[in-house]
């Protein structure tokens, strides 16, 4: 006979870890205890030594879906001739370790149940059980427990609470645990908060789609707004409320047999989509669907997503194949998360309200992925995957990272894990900005940790940059934006040791004052070292340039010939006065910063081929240029690669002289974006041929924003591999921006523990 002591940590609670342990435990005969505390779940339990050596196996290999074991420590300790097993209550100590589970999807026994005319909870939308259900948008704290969620609104009914406390049951301690008598309720409201009058909330608000109407719908981490998929007037209707123009529409789709008929899906991406974080999905469009067009124009991409809550399900159930369901907000502001707020912001978009009353505590935006070279990429890492801890190198001092402008994330370390939060948004904005800073109190809370320092991005005017130095009151560490990218997926990986950092995005501060983003580093989680960029450019109209591709067109034109060549249309809709303007002042370098920025050169080839003078939001003419390209081309264009202080410049001139007169001569458009993309893959391996014959390095880290474009990505892990380098690459954290506080706290813990 033997007692042990057993700690483990990871998410343990909140997903019926101790219901689990409970029943495992009868299973083997054990007797002893199981309880939440700050640092996870503690057990002592005594039995013969081969029932706890199969007690302790069978937790690693039968824990619940949602549960994640990081660590299981056991040691051996006095016998106290305990009987019978119990689930005693959460306690607090010094160690503060515990994770809280992600939202997740509802489970398949939940389903049944919500479609069993029999049940006691037939049709109703908020069904879960310790298998499913809300957690992080609910927690207010910690232990989890049922009085620091939202749902301590919600006291039990005499039947929730004999489930609560039955070990036999799969609601036994599951926290957000409801029925129609005791839990929370739908009403469809005006945009004034006011009551519509409906027998059945639900049923008025299918029949309000149906009639084309848009409806505002309150899910787990905020509002969507949703219009029937197939109405292309209603979507057009949408676009113009929303003034959202031509960014893609998510979807939701009833069932992976429906998505299979709108989209090509392959067995990795059946496997995203039903996962239990439920993200959305970028699959390609399949002819023949009967969605309306103005759902992702000028896109070969749907971006889907399955239904999670039990109130997606209803509402597809019996009328729709698919709803557009986008987030509820104007452009640039965040999610609507509040009733009260949803109204008053939404008013002049939506028809009417699909509200309820259980609160959501922190708003929380779909996550987006896709599947490239055979594994999933997040994009955007937020519902279902957040607040899980990525493992970090070593421990040190609690440190935050309050990321970039666009496309924000934070991140807060404890030990040797790190945070990082759920996509936050651009912080140009006022509300934004607010939710960033909830946002970062509210990591704090649920970790208890203080964090003792503030890691940044190098540029002055950031508002986290600001955040940082103004309100923080905490010793600051200035991270440069590109050693953070290649930080975030070395420490992805777990990888400690030097490597070469292809880094090409957008735009980032760079340490001699220029805008980055094509950039060849080798460096480790401590430092970098600019080994090759691109050639500088100038960028016409500073980031008025990232809004009109054709000024990054007239700068590469300007840099390749001197003028316009004869023949060159692009600019027949720009007036002649402002072309002339914007042509002199690049020339004497007013407003026109030098940005080595490889997206900008994909503006600039898009605006080129005439596919985009302006875009109307982030990326736009890159993504065109990614969707009409020809993947089959395989001749790159010509380039010049020069030697300038120990650095490798790329110089595209010779490339664009190539594109125009290529397009002059009408060759195919596509042809010439695939031999563009081409070009970038064999400039990629020649220079870093050039790094290795130099440092003796091997492996290499792709990331910034430019490694979403799936076509580049694939032509680059192709001719790297062949030329035998190992090669990183982002899955769990964003290549983008989404991504770069993780790379903040590594690099600021390596330079000071």
């Amino acid at each position: 006979m033997q007692r042990q002591k057993i700690i483990i940590e990871g998410i343990v609670q909140g997903v019926g870890f101790r219901p689990f342990i409970y029943q495992l435990a009868e299973r083997f005969g054990l007797a002893g205890s199981v309880g939440n505390d700050t640092r996870g779940v503690t057990i002592e339990v005594e039995g013969e030594a081969d029932d706890l050596a199969q007690f302790v196996t069978a937790i690693q290999d039968e824990k619940p879906p949602l549960a994640a074991i990081q660590s299981l420590e056991s040691e051996t300790i006095a016998m106290q001739g305990s009987t019978g097993f119990s689930i005693v209550q959460s306690t607090a100590n010094e160690t503060r370790r515990v994770q809280i589970a992600p939202d997740t999807f509802v489970c398949e026994d939940c389903l049944q149940e919500l479609f069993d005319p029999g049940d006691r909870r037939y049709r109703y939308p908020f069904i879960n059980c310790t298998n499913c259900g809300p957690r992080y948008t609910i927690v207010t704290g910690i232990p989890y427990d049922r009085p620091l969620t939202t749902m301590v609104d919600f006291p039990f009914c005499a039947e929730c609470q004999a489930e609560y406390d039955d070990p036999a049951s799969r609601r036994f301690h599951a926290q957000p645990n409801a029925c129609s008598t005791c839990g929370p309720q739908l009403q469809l409201v005006d945009g004034k908060g006011q009551s519509l009058v409906a027998e059945d909330p639900l049923s008025e608000a299918v029949q309000r789609l149906k009639d084309g109407q848009i409806l505002a719908v309150k899910g787990l981490g905020g509002y969507h707004l949703a219009v029937d998929a197939s109405n292309h007037e209603a979507v057009q209707e949408l676009r113009r409320r929303k003034q959202r123009d031509e960014k893609p529409f998510a979807l939701m789709a009833k069932n992976l047999d429906v998505v299979k008929r709108l989209a090509h899906v392959n067995d990795d991406e059946s496997r995203l989509l039903q996962g239990v974080e439920r993200p959305i999905v970028l699959l390609p469009k399949r002819s023949g669907h009967n969605l309306a067009e103005n759902i992702a124009p000028a896109n070969r991409y749907f971006g889907v997503m399955l239904p999670y809550t039990p109130l997606h399900y209803l509402l597809l159930q019996d009328d729709f194949e698919a709803l557009v369901m986008t987030s509820a907000n104007l452009s640039d502001e965040p999610i609507a998360f509040e009733n009260d707020e949803a109204c008053q912001r939404l008013g002049t978009i939506a028809d009417a309200f699909l509200i309820h009353n259980r609160r959501i505590h922190t708003r929380t935006d779909d996550s987006i992925a896709r599947v490239m070279s055979d594994r999933p990429l997040l994009l955007r890492r937020s519902r279902g995957f957040v607040p899980r801890a990525i493992a970090v190198p070593g421990k040190s001092r609690s440190t935050l990272a309050v990321g970039a402008e666009l496309k924000n994330t934070v991140c807060l370390t404890r030990g040797d894990q790190a945070f990082l939060s759920q996509h936050v948004g651009d912080l140009k904005n006022l509300e934004v900005y607010d939710s960033f800073k909830q946002t970062i109190n509210h990591l704090q809370s649920i970790l208890e940790v203080q964090p003792e320092r503030v890691a940044h991005d190098l540029h002055p005017d950031y508002y986290s940059t600001r955040y940082a130095l103004e309100e923080s009151g905490l010793p600051t560490v200035a991270v440069q934006h590109h050693h953070a990218h290649l930080a975030s997926c070395l420490a992805e990986h777990g990888v400690e040791e030097p490597a070469i950092g292809v880094i090409f995005d957008g735009t980032g501060y760079g340490a001699d004052g220029n805008i980055w983003g094509g950039e060849f580093l080798i460096g480790d989680l401590g430092s970098y070292e600019r080994v090759g960029h691109f050639r500088y450019q100038p960028m016409p109209g500073g980031d008025l340039a990232t809004r009109e591709p054709w000024r990054m067109a007239l700068s590469y034109l300007q840099s390749t010939y001197g003028e316009i060549p004869d023949g060159v249309e692009i600019f027949d809709g720009i007036a002649k006065s402002e072309l002339r303007l914007v042509t002199q002042a690049t020339m004497k370098g007013i407003n026109a910063p030098l940005t080595s920025s490889c997206g900008r050169l994909f503006d600039a080839v898009a605006a080129l081929l005439g596919l985009r003078q302006k875009v109307s939001f982030e990326g736009q003419a890159a993504m065109q240029l990614e969707m009409l390209a020809d993947p089959a081309q395989t001749r790159p264009y010509p380039y010049l690669l020069s030697d300038d202080a120990d650095q490798i410049i790329f110089d595209p001139s010779q490339m664009i002289d190539a594109i125009i007169k290529d397009h002059l001569v009408g060759l195919p458009t596509a042809q010439i974006a695939g031999r563009f993309h081409r070009s970038l893959a064999v400039m990629i391996e020649e220079v870093c041929v050039q790094i290795r014959q130099k440092t003796g390095l091997s492996l290499i880290v792709l990331s910034g924003g430019v490694f979403q474009n799936c076509l580049l990505t694939g032509m680059v892990l192709d001719s790297l591999n062949q030329s035998a380098f190992k090669v990183l690459t982002h899955s769990l954290v964003p290549p983008n921006d989404g991504g770069l506080a993780l790379g903040q706290v590594v690099v600021a813990s390596s330079l000071n523990p």
